[in-house]
């Protein structure tokens, strides 16, 4: 039998470990998710050490990172955000350990939250704050990349699903 006729060959993994993502689309979302993570890491520590967050290019982070907005339920934003990119990243970690779609399944989902809220913050930013906040703004450019990669990952899951 030739390496042919031997990858046709049914195999004995399930379906849901028999098909993977490209590598590059893996480590494209991991280093987006590690900017994020860092970008809401820093802002976590700016905010529990209290220190003011300065601007390099706008002048509206201070205004935005110590507004009412940025707590909810006690907790703050950039934690939550901070939260939100480590999962992102460990479950694309563990992808490619275990090659389970299901984790792939709910870092697609993950993102489409991810990018949604991010809209949600823009809003309050431009719209009632007037102030834009550079590392927020950083954020939410990490998580449109992850919506982007999230959306890529769910198209193929599910073309490659219904071949």
């Amino acid at each position: 039998m030739n390496s042919d006729q031997s990858s046709e060959m049914p195999s004995n993994q399930p379906a849901s470990q028999q098909y993977s993502l490209s590598k590059w689309l893996l480590i494209g979302i991991m280093i987006a998710s590690f900017i994020g993570f860092s970008d809401a890491t820093y802002l976590t520590i700016q905010h529990f050490t209290g220190a003011s967050v300065k601007c390099i290019v706008s002048s509206g982070c201070d205004t935005v990172t110590t507004s009412e907005y940025a707590i909810v339920f006690g907790i703050p934003m950039a934690l939550l955000g901070a939260l939100f990119y480590l999962g992102i990243f460990l479950f694309t970690i563990l992808y490619f350990d275990i090659r389970k779609r299901v984790l792939m399944y709910l870092v697609s989902l993950g993102t489409v939250f991810g990018f949604l809220f991010s809209l949600y913050l823009i809003y309050l930013q431009i719209f009632v704050l007037h102030a834009i906040c550079e590392y927020c703004m950083l954020s939410a450019t990490t998580s449109t990349i992850l919506f982007v990669f999230g959306l890529i990952v769910f198209f193929k899951l599910r073309y490659r699903q219904t071949q």
